[in-house]
This record gives C-alpha cells, sequence and structure tokens, in this order.
C-alpha cells in the first residue's frame, strides 16, 4: 500500500489517504523485508546496510543513511530505488513516528552521480539520451514526491555539504536540523544543468525572492546563512547532529499520530496539485538540459577540473 495525498480514488487508514497496490505488490513487504535485511528485538528493529542505503530504526525513529561517503554521498538510480523503498518500509513500521535522513560520513549529499549519468552507454545515443534522461530526472522527482507524501514527519540531519540533488532532499524534509560546518547550494548552472525539480521546492518553502537568488548565482552557502533564510532550522556541534534529529523525532511521536499525519497532509495540500505539477515540469526541463552541448562541456570541466568553456 501506497500513502498518496493526490486526488485519487482510494480509502482512509489512521486519518490520511491509503491507494491500493496490485496483489502482487500488497503481499511485498518491501525491499529490506523481501531480502531478508529486517532483524527485530524487544527494543528496537534495525535494518542492515544493503548496497548504498544503510536503515535502523532506534526507539520511535527510522533512520536512512546515504551511505557512499567515498563519493560525496552521490546518488546513483540504484540508490534512488532503494531509497524509495527504506521510506516505505519505515512508513509501514507502526512503531516508527519519524524519519530521520543523513549522510555518512562528513557529506550529507552532493546530489546526482555525474559520473554514473557521463557513463550510462545509452547518453552516447541521441535517439535514447532524452528518454533516458527523463527516466533519471523522473526518478529523483518521485522520491521528493514521496519524501513529501508520507505522513510522518521527515527530519534531515544534515552533516555536511548538501548540494545539488542533495539541496533538494533537504528542501523535501519537513524539519531540518544541520551541522555549524555544514553548506548549502544548486552548483547545477556550472554544470550546464538545469535544477528544475529543486527549483519549485525552494519556491515553496522559501520563496521566489531567495530560491532565485540561490538558483541563478549558484552560490554555496555557509550553515549560518542557510538558518537566516530558513533551509536550515536549527544549527548544532558536528557531533550532536543525528542526536539533535533524534531528540526532534521524540517530539514528534509525542503527538497523536493521526494528528501528525492529518497536520503533514495539510501542509501539502496548502501547496495542492500546483507543486506536483511544477515538480513534473521541472523534471521534464532538467532532461532536456541534460542532452544539450553546454550540459556536456558543464560536466565533462567538473570530472576533470577545469573551468567550462561555454560556448
Amino acid at each position: 500500500m501506497r500513502s498518496t495525498c493526490r486526488s485519487t480514488p482510494a480509502r482512509r487508514q489512521n486519518g490520511c489517504e491509503i491507494q491500493k497496490r496490485s496483489p502482487a505488490s500488497s503481499e511485498k513487504r518491501g525491499f529490506f523485508r523481501e531480502a531478508g535485511l529486517l532483524n527485530i528485538t524487544k527494543d528496537k528493529v534495525m535494518y542492515r546496510q544493503s548496497d548504498r542505503i544503510e536503515v535502523k530504526v532506534v526507539e520511535s525513529a527510522g533512520t536512512i543513511i546515504l551511505h557512499r561517503p567515498e563519493h560525496g554521498n552521490m546518488l546513483t538510480q540504484q540508490m534512488l530505488a532503494q531509497l524509495i523503498e527504506a521510506l516505505d518500509d519505515l512508513y509501514r513500521e507502526r512503531r516508527v513516528r519519524a524519519i530521520i535522513l543523513t549522510g555518512a560520513g562528513e557529506t550529507f549529499s552532493e546530489g546526482m552521480d555525474v559520473r554514473e549519468l557521463q557513463d550510462d552507454p545509452a547518453q552516447a545515443d541521441p535517439s535514447t539520451a532524452q528518454d533516458q534522461w527523463g527516466e533519471d530526472a523522473t526518478s529523483y522527482r518521485d522520491v521528493v514526491l514521496r519524501m513529501m507524501e508520507i505522513t510522518k514527519p521527515i527530519i534531515a540531519a544534515v552533516n555536511g555539504p548538501a548540494l545539488s540533488g542533495g539541496a533538494g532532499l533537504v528542501a523535501a524534509s519537513d524539519v531540518v536540523v544541520a551541522s555549524t560546518e555544514a553548506s548549502f547550494g544548486l552548483p547545477d548552472p556550472r554544470r550546464g544543468l538545469v535544477a528544475g525539480i529543486v527549483a519549485p521546492l525552494l519556491c515553496f518553502r522559501l520563496g521566489a525572492g531567495h530560491a532565485a537568488r540561490l538558483l541563478l548565482t549558484s552560490t554555496t552557502i555557509s550553515a549560518q546563512e542557510a538558518q537566516q533564510l530558513g533551509i536550515f532550522h536549527e544549527l548544532v556541534h558536528p557531533d550532536k547532529v543525528w542526536a539533535r534529529a533524534m531528540q526532534i523525532a521524540q517530539e514528534c511521536a509525542a503527538g497523536a499520530p493521526e494528528a501528525i499525519q492529518l497536520t503533514k497532509r495539510l501542509i501539502l495540500e496548502t501547496a495542492g496539485e500546483q507543486l506536483a505539477t511544477q515538480l513534473s515540469a521541472g523534471a521534464a526541463m532538467s532532461a532536456t538540459a541534460r542532452t544539450t552541448e553546454a550540459a556536456q562541456e558543464g560536466i565533462a570541466a567538473y570530472l576533470e577540473g577545469r573551468p567550462p568553456v561555454w560556448k
């Protein structure tokens, strides 16, 4: 079953809408359960690491860890699929009242792995590149929508730089606690890319003025400025980011489950269908930008560690 806040035929359960999946999907308990990666004890539930996504449950909070520190926790297509599965599993886990998203090591996430995008053989064929880019952008959009649709609070524990797609994960979260050494930025235009999915989120969270400055200048801002703008809600010592996120999760768990679920639904419905439409349009624009010569030059320059040469 899949939680949704869209205007689709659904039944209600615990104060939120539940959309029916196919019988085969209904029997599936989720990627981590199906793979035998879920251990249940009396005091806590622990999900062991699967590839690059690590999930654990302690008390009433589930934590998802982007676990690719040697590459700045950059997101691959496989990680995006596993991230959605992890979100679904934690949504179904009754004892989990809030979800924490963080990164391994000293980085939250530097966004999509441009090396994977560059090395994909499908990108060499112009006839299939547009479709492939569209699928890639849609996968990321689906993660963002899933984060916003789930009726459990999602807390971003930003332990380091949150850039491009990583910045989008922060913007899609309900509450953000960050390290005093964290940063936030959208360097996409300097790589010939368009942050089409993050842009609507920033406008939703910050307003068009602040969003425009961050998107058009490609500026990476400090944790202190991000807090002033309202992107980060709290700043703590780097060693205390996850601990503070756990405290916030417990504060959320003190509320009635039905009340929390309805409140999050109300927050999303305030933006209405317009945000979902904008995210889809942004995904299409991102896909189109990735097929341009500017994107080829920008990504190549980034990987080669040189300034891009724009035509």
